[in-house]
C-alpha cells in the first residue's frame, strides 16, 4: 500500500542518498562528499520551515521523493510576493514511474508552497521531468542563466 507522509528527520539519511544519486542520474560528475552539505541544508532548512518534502512510501521504502525551498526576492509584477518556491529532488524509484507518484507529490509541494504565499514555483526540469512539469503547467523560461562562482 503505497502512502504519502512530510519527510521527517528520521528519513533524512535516505533522502540524501536518494537525491545523490539522481544527482549522479543526471549526469553530475563532481567527486566530493555532498552529505555534510546537504545535511546541514536540510536541518536548518527543515527546522525553520524554509524546506519541506513529501515521500511516497511503499511497504516501508521511500520510492518518490519531492521538495521545495521557499525563497524571497524583491517582489515583481509575475511574483508580487516575491516569495518563491524552488522545486527540487523530485525522483521516483524506477519500478514505481508511471504510476502518478510524481505528480502526487507534485501536487502537495505545490500546495505548500501555495500555504507559503509562494507566487510562483521554479524547477531546472531534467529531460524525464520535462513533460510531467508542462503536463502540470509550468511554463518554459528561456532566459534562465547560471554563473558558477568557484
Amino acid at each position: 500500500m503505497l502512502e504519502y507522509r512530510r519527510m521527517e528527520e528520521k528519513d533524512l539519511e535516505v533522502f540524501m542518498d536518494i537525491r545523490i544519486g539522481q544527482l549522479r542520474e543526471e549526469g553530475a560528475t563532481e567527486d566530493i562528499d555532498l552529505k555534510p552539505y546537504l545535511r546541514d541544508y536540510y536541518e536548518r532548512h527543515m527546522k525553520d520551515g524554509t524546506f519541506v518534502s513529501w515521500l511516497a512510501v511503499d511497504d516501508g521504502k521511500i520510492v518518490g521523493t519531492s521538495g521545495m525551498s521557499f525563497v524571497e526576492k524583491p517582489p515583481y509584477f509575475s511574483c508580487p510576493s516575491g516569495k518563491i518556491g524552488l522545486l527540487s529532488s523530485m525522483f521516483t524509484a524506477p519500478d514505481h514511474r508511471r504510476m502518478g507518484i510524481a505528480k502526487e507529490l507534485l501536487k502537495r509541494v505545490t500546495d505548500d508552497a501555495r500555504d507559503y504565499g509562494c507566487g510562483c514555483v521554479q524547477i531546472t526540469a531534467s529531460d524525464m521531468g520535462v513533460l510531467l512539469y508542462t503536463d502540470f503547467g509550468f511554463k518554459k523560461n528561456g532566459n534562465f542563466m547560471q554563473y558558477n562562482l568557484r
